[in-house]
């Protein structure tokens, strides 16, 4: 590992989790769709966050400290993100639909199963942007446990224009999030019922995507 790398990762573990506790304290979340996850996640059942890649700060930081388990690429950009979710209370496991694949899905579903919640972005690490990729869909499946869209988005916002748009909100925004219906998948959900279900799971995360960003 190079030195710029270490110290980086030193910087996102201790001093990124404290930059985004200072700036975000300012920011002002409206939440629509609360009553899904009042039902689920808020009775003590495990569920399967679901998000796309460019929204997923605002939500780290408005469901920091649950105790949710991301699933994290291997790839060395995953372990800036690894470092930053602990400093806001979130655990990790590491894998993707290119590397760890497997293992990372057998370890999801122990997570659920423990009682756990997970947060997923089905469209991670590298794309294609806002497509939905199977690991959430078969956490989902195999375990039983619900998946939850949850969308986030602001005019008051830094972009970085990479593969994902990622967003950033300024200080002070107001961050609206929509919180979509509970999507159960089938134990008996073959290759072109989960390819289904995909394509419903992207149109649902689609029309909470133009409800906050209207």
């Amino acid at each position: 590992m190079r030195a710029g790398d270490r110290i980086g990762l030193r910087l996102a573990e201790h001093t990124g989790p404290l930059l985004i506790r200072w700036l975000y304290a300012s920011l002002r979340f409206e939440v629509t769709g609360e009553e899904h996850q009042e039902t689920t996640w808020k009775t003590g059942q495990s569920v399967v966050f679901v998000t796309w890649h460019g929204r997923i700060l605002p939500l780290l930081y408005l469901y920091r400290w649950n105790g949710i388990v991301m699933l994290v690429s291997q790839h060395r950009d995953g372990e800036y993100l690894t470092r930053l979710g602990r400093g806001l209370g979130y655990d990790a496991v590491r894998g993707s639909s290119t590397r760890g694949g497997y293992p990372a899905l057998r370890e999801l579903v122990r997570r659920l199963r423990q009682g756990q919640s997970l947060a997923i972005t089905p469209d991670g690490p590298l794309g294609p942007r806002e497509k939905v990729k199977p690991g959430a869909l078969q956490a989902a499946r195999i375990s039983g446990a619900p998946l939850i869209p949850v969308m986030a988005g602001t005019r008051q916002a830094w972009w970085i224009e990479g593969w994902d748009s990622f967003l950033i909100p300024r200080p002070f925004a107001t961050v609206r999030v929509a919180i979509g219906e509970p999507r159960y998948v089938s134990p008996e959900s073959g290759v072109r019922d989960l390819e289904e279900q995909a394509r419903e799971l992207e149109l649902q995360l689609q029309s909470l995507k133009a409800e906050v960003d209207d």
